[in-house]
């Protein structure tokens, strides 16, 4: 299988500029927009384009920029580098990156969708490919809004005369997010749950790909309206949504939880794997990358104290009032009696500066993307990685249902049992039941409350939170999490010490090549990684400020662009 579809993934799917290219060099006189759109295979060609922007996977050679992995996403509370990640305080001069103040791919979705009516082919052919493009204009969107808020809404392709467009003012959030829906709503209706000419489900969209992310989208603008915004009624219909979305695949009966979870991240080949809605392939000699050799032979960004403490103890309770918890003071003992998950993300022994070269900032070490198979070889080190990686999968769905439930406040055990509760009781991790008692969450009959949590946070909430942090530790939602709770302070060190916490140590019990600073500079303690301590003091980094350029641009065509709150 994997064979006969590299070049469908290394044309299409690679993020190395080849469709650019294939698209650009062929001669003008016979490829034009005019002679391009000539039948559903060209408007599957076309398609392409849009998936190494969306469906990075583990991105390709060394580039570990991508939001999957810590080393694209470090601004938040699971990590402790020795150097810690800052907001920029300086607005940037030029729009920069794919996501970025640029309409590129607002224009290619709009004249994928204007093209898509006057192609020879079937009318159902039609409504699955303005489905596939209604989707990528909504995905483009919902990335624009997520970082910079209100932006303009353009839905037609534009010529460069048309300045009242091109350079008219920022439309409000809601007002793109609802349009943004009403592509989503579209496309769930219409996109094929197969399309077998583009080739496995797995690699290609479908129809449960557009309910995954519609499920991950409006869960996240849900959030953002309820705890940021303070909109109750958009905040209620866009958590609907998400619910919606995710049940419609719950419902389905297509996916289930698999019984690896850590071969959900580490493997050669994730083809057919129950709970994989969508993965990007990877094969050797053709598209590779680097993540294997990073948590395999070079030093990490560790894990904060308040991540690995974040999992529960094996009796489902938190290790703050756990009768079964081991304490801190030696690492096989603290795994002892934890969640499983903690065991399938993190290695049993530290690896400390000065007595290993791939050394962790904490001692904690990250082996979630780890295989074993590989890692002595040629493709498991540098970036020659194979392993595939997951785009979304069914168990983020089912924490995306569990979560709208819970902030719609209709959240009943029936939910708990068909969401975190299937996670829970999978083969291999098999941990208590949550259960809800009284509007509190419980095991074993017994309500608990963490001592510990946020008290602005319901204890409910808390422990759905805690959950999802747990399933999708390091897979790069926890900034975008952190956000849309508005609760951007835990990344303050301040406030919330234990994210510049590490392993507990004695350091008389290790040679004198070890270096690392304990907590107080005593001889045992806690590693501390940072010396210098990141506060967060400003709610303007909730929104990224608009490039100068652009303002500058606005101004020059007598048009308005206002920069966003604070910047």
């Amino acid at each position: 299988m994997k064979k006969s579809l590299i070049i469908l993934i290394v044309v299409f799917i690679t993020g190395c500029n080849k469709t650019d290219e294939f698209l650009a060099k062929l001669p003008i006189d016979k490829f034009t927009d005019e002679t391009f759109w000539n039948s559903e295979s060209s408007v599957r060609t076309f398609a392409w384009e849009f998936y190494p922007t969306y469906f990075t996977g583990y991105a390709s050679g060394f580039d570990l920029t991508w939001g999957g992995y810590f080393w694209g996403e470090q601004l938040n509370d699971d990590f402790a580098p020795t150097v810690p990640a800052e907001y920029s305080t300086v607005v940037p001069e030029k729009s920069l990156g794919k996501f970025d103040w640029s309409f590129a791919n607002i224009k290619r979705a709009n004249l994928f969708i204007e093209r898509i009516p006057k192609v020879p082919m079937s009318d159902d052919a039609k409504k699955h490919w303005l489905g596939v493009g209604r989707f990528f204009r909504a995905m483009e969107y919902a990335s624009k809004v997520k970082r910079f808020g209100d932006f303009p809404w353009i839905s037609r392709t534009l010529s460069e005369n048309d300045d009242s467009e091109l350079y008219k003012e920022r439309d409000p959030r809601t007002l793109v997010m609802d349009s943004v829906l009403v592509d989503f709503k579209f496309a769930s209706s219409n996109v094929r749950i197969t399309d077998k000419e583009s080739g496995p489900n797995q690699l290609t969209v479908n129809r449960d790909v557009v309910l995954a992310f519609m499920s991950r989208l409006f869960l996240f603008e849900g959030t953002w309206q309820k705890y940021i915004e303070k909109n109750d009624a958009k905040a209620k219909e866009y958590l609907e949504s998400a619910k919606w979305a995710a049940d419609e695949i719950i419902k389905s009966g297509r996916y289930t939880v698999a019984p690896g979870y850590r071969a959900l991240f580490n493997s050669l080949n994730l083809a057919g794997n129950p709970e994989i809605i969508m993965y990007r392939m990877y094969e050797v000699g053709y598209l590779t990358h680097s993540l294997n050799s990073y948590v395999n032979k070079l030093s990490q960004n560790g894990a904060s104290k308040s991540a690995v403490e974040s999992y529960l103890a094996a009796d489902g309770l938190p290790i703050s009032v756990s009768q079964v918890y081991q304490g801190d003071k030696n690492i096989k003992d603290f795994m002892k009696n934890r969640d499983p998950r903690m065991h399938e993300t993190f290695a049993d022994s530290l690896r400390l500066n000065g007595l290993d070269g791939n050394f962790s900032t904490t001692g904690y070490v990250v082996y979630k993307f780890l295989n074993e198979e590989i890692k002595d070889k040629n493709e498991g080190n540098s970036n020659l990685n194979n392993t595939d990686a997951p785009v979304i999968r069914y168990g983020e769905v089912l924490m995306n249902y569990a979560e709208a439930c819970a902030e719609l406040g209709n959240l009943i055990q029936e939910d708990l049992d068909k969401s975190i509760n299937a996670l829970r009781n999978r083969a291999g991790v098999k941990m208590p039941r949550l259960q809800i008692i009284g509007g509190l969450p419980a095991v074993n009959g017994k309500v608990f409350d963490d001592p510990v949590r946020d008290k602005t946070v319901p204890s409910l909430i808390w422990e759905i939170r805690r959950e999802r942090r747990v399933e999708l530790m390091m897979e790069g939602f926890r900034n975008s999490d952190l956000r849309r709770w508005k609760k951007l302070n835990y990344i303050d060190m301040n406030r919330n010490p234990d994210i510049n916490r590490g392993a507990w140590i004695d350091k008389t019990k290790y040679p004198k090549t070890l270096s690392v600073t304990l907590e107080g500079n005593k001889s045992q303690g806690y590693i501390i990684p940072a010396t210098k301590i990141r506060t967060f003091d400003n709610d303007k980094y909730y929104l990224f400020p608009l490039p100068a350029d652009q303002l500058r641009l606005y101004k020059d065509r007598n048009a308005s662009l206002n920069q966003n709150p604070g910047w």
